[in-house]
């Protein structure tokens, strides 16, 4: 009876061996595909990011492109500011004018302009209506 205890007891033993080298090759093969697909994961991941990084890159120089024009537009009006206020400054009748626009601005009435400007009731009104807020 002890042989046979001994015989039963190895073939337990060697049933639970065969189990175990069983299980832990089907956890090993699910381990692996979970594995290659976390990979997979992260590769698609970088790709995107990648992609978002020349996106961003290429957004930051077309807006510095166009900050640098609108510094060159500013430039431009500005200098066309100046030039247009010197005219103006040359021309004695446009002196005039502006200095009624700018009185119409800080609340002139016709009457006003009429006396200040020297302006005719037509233009001291139709400059009222064209320039005050």
């Amino acid at each position: 009876m002890g042989d046979e205890l001994l015989i039963a007891l190895v073939a337990v033993f060697i049933a639970v061996v065969v189990a175990l080298v069983f299980f832990q090759r089907k956890l090993r093969r699910q381990l692996s595909a979970k594995v290659d697909a976390l990979t997979l994961l992260v590769k698609e991941a970088d790709k995107q990011r990648d992609s978002l990084r020349q996106e961003v890159h290429e957004l930051r120089n077309g807006t510095i492109g166009v900050g640098r024009r609108v510094l060159e537009l500013e430039k431009q009006l500005s200098s066309q500011d100046a030039r247009l206020d010197e005219a103006i400054q040359q021309e004695p009748q446009a002196r005039m004018y502006s200095r009624a626009i700018k009185m119409v601005q800080l609340g002139a009435g016709v009457d006003e302009l009429m006396r200040e400007c020297e302006l005719p009731k037509a233009e001291a009104e139709l400059l009222l209506r064209l320039h005050s807020k």
